[in-house]
């Protein structure tokens, strides 16, 4: 595809406009030479975008069947496949485990307590029947809760999870289920593959860290999470899609297992430094970042606008990859992205 076309004003003009995430306002879809998805997918696959990517022209698939299977239910909680009972809290807005008597207390307990689903046994088709994908979006299925550390959460409880990845006499049965539960998770991958194949990619949950520093040392993450995020990164990127990452913390110093466990993108929580992380390893990972904080209701459009440009100069380099984070998304006013647009588009024609 030829990036060299030069920019038209024409491209400005709002031709639709996609719901914004999590209830936000929604924006504007302009009238670009490609599509949105179509920009996305250069963008991942070729590392060579159109324009930087904004949060409207993206989108997760939210799945009522998998968030009551094997996620965390809605607000009326779920028991998953694994017998595990999730309790909404309105207060957080999520479910958590119900507190009690943890499901197993040792890791090696897993193989006699820990029994995967049949996943041939749920209604794919009328699941797929009910899903609505725009295919002019770049859209992910969200996979929460995750296949590593948060899984073993929910069948320990944080404290003795924790403590299964230091004892010896745990350390087998623990790395035995971690591949197991990720090799089960490609199965989940080729269902969705299956039943919703305009999928773009899958955005992986796996939380490591709390609000100062991760939960374990990069050992422990080598030792027990990358090789098997790699098995899952690989086979997903095998079936032709994109392998993003959602993991919550303070957990920039992990980026590298991030890189090596084959992700293409992360999103950092805002407690990271998102403009280093893009400065120092952004032509190895796409890093979701966060815009200079301000108040659009007190600030003119114009300034958004500078604000937009500067953002599009900084984050537009051959070879380095920049999304803007859905924690900034309060930032991106219509007069942001269509300055953040108009000054990528220019950079990259030329």
């Amino acid at each position: 595809m030829n990036r060299r076309i030069p920019f038209s004003k024409q491209e400005l003009q709002a031709i639709d406009t996609i719901s914004g995430f999590m209830g936000r306002p929604g924006l504007p879809i302009f009238n670009t030479p490609l599509t949105p998805r179509e920009n996305f997918n250069a963008f991942y696959w070729e590392k060579k975008p159109w324009w930087l990517p904004s949060p409207s022209e993206g989108s997760m698939l939210i799945d009522s069947m998998y968030d009551d299977k094997l996620g965390r239910g809605g607000p009326n909680g779920t028991t998953d496949e694994f017998g595990i009972e999730w309790e909404y809290i309105a207060s957080a807005g999520g479910s958590i485990v119900r507190p009690g008597e943890p499901f197993i207390s040792d890791a090696n307990e897993i193989a006699d307590k820990i029994k995967f689903p049949d996943l041939d046994k749920w209604d794919w088709e009328g699941n797929a029947a009910k899903a609505k994908i725009d295919p002019r979006i770049f859209t992910v299925f969200t996979l929460v809760n995750g296949f590593g550390f948060e899984r073993l959460i929910s069948f320990m409880d944080f404290a003795p999870a924790a403590m299964a990845l230091l004892d010896e006499d745990q350390e087998d049965a623990v790395k035995k289920f971690l591949q197991e539960i990720a090799e089960f998770a490609c199965k989940v991958v080729d269902k969705y593959c299956e039943y919703f194949p305009s999928l773009d990619g899958f955005d992986i949950h796996d939380d490591w860290g709390a609000q100062r520093a991760p939960f374990f040392s990069e050992q422990i993450a080598y030792d027990f999470f990358v090789p098997n995020m790699r098995l899952l990164t690989d086979h997903i990127h095998s079936k032709g899609k994109i392998a993003t990452l959602h993991s919550c913390g303070h957990v920039e110093e992990r980026v590298k297992c991030f890189i090596d466990g084959g992700f293409d993108g992360w999103v950092p929580q805002a407690m990271n430094d998102t403009k280093r992380l893009f400065d120092e390893v952004g032509d190895k990972i796409a890093i979701a970042v966060i815009p200079e904080k301000y108040d659009p209701a007190s600030t003119s459009e114009e300034k958004q606008r500078e604000y937009g440009t500067a953002f599009a100069k900084h984050y537009t380099q051959p070879g380095k990859l920049a999304t803007i984070s859905y924690y900034g998304a309060e930032m991106v006013t219509p007069a942001f992205q269509e300055a953040m647009y108009e000054t990528s588009r220019k950079i990259i024609a030329g």
